[in-house]
């Protein structure tokens, strides 16, 4: 399956945690793995928290200090701080499903991480059963 992110700013953190629950029920999985994957040299996927949205505000903050934009960068398109960002966060993630739905802590959601937007981009989510066949 593959899902599809518009996003809206050069750096954004998007909860896509219901578009991936979504894509497990609709599997009909009861005990298994969620695999994310990113297919964007400058664009992630991670699990932090979701209650509070400051922290996804501190997340790109603290980002963007480690990697500033502005930089002695010899990439000519001009997006290296996408990259070495990308390459920070990791282009996967792997979640357990349990009854059918996914197992996350009271707190976490599923974020895709733009590094260079905006854009639509593609995140893809394979569903396995646990069972062995």
């Amino acid at each position: 399956m593959i899902l599809s992110v518009k996003t809206k700013s050069r750096t954004e953190l998007i909860d896509i945690t219901s578009q991936v629950a979504e894509q497990v029920k609709q599997s009909g999985i009861g005990d298994g793995l969620c695999m994310l994957y990113v297919p964007h040299t400058t664009a992630a996927v991670t699990i932090n928290e979701s209650a509070d949205p400051s922290v996804r505000v501190d997340i790109e903050m603290v980002l963007n200090q480690i990697v500033p934009w502005e930089a002695n960068y010899k990439h000519l398109e001009g997006n290296s701080p996408a990259h070495v960002k990308a390459s920070l966060v990791g282009a996967s993630e792997l979640l357990a499903i349990e009854n059918g739905a996914l197992v996350l802590g009271t707190w976490q959601g599923i974020f895709f991480c733009e590094f260079d937007g905006p854009r639509t981009r593609k995140i893809h989510a394979r569903v396995m059963d646990a069972r062995l066949r």
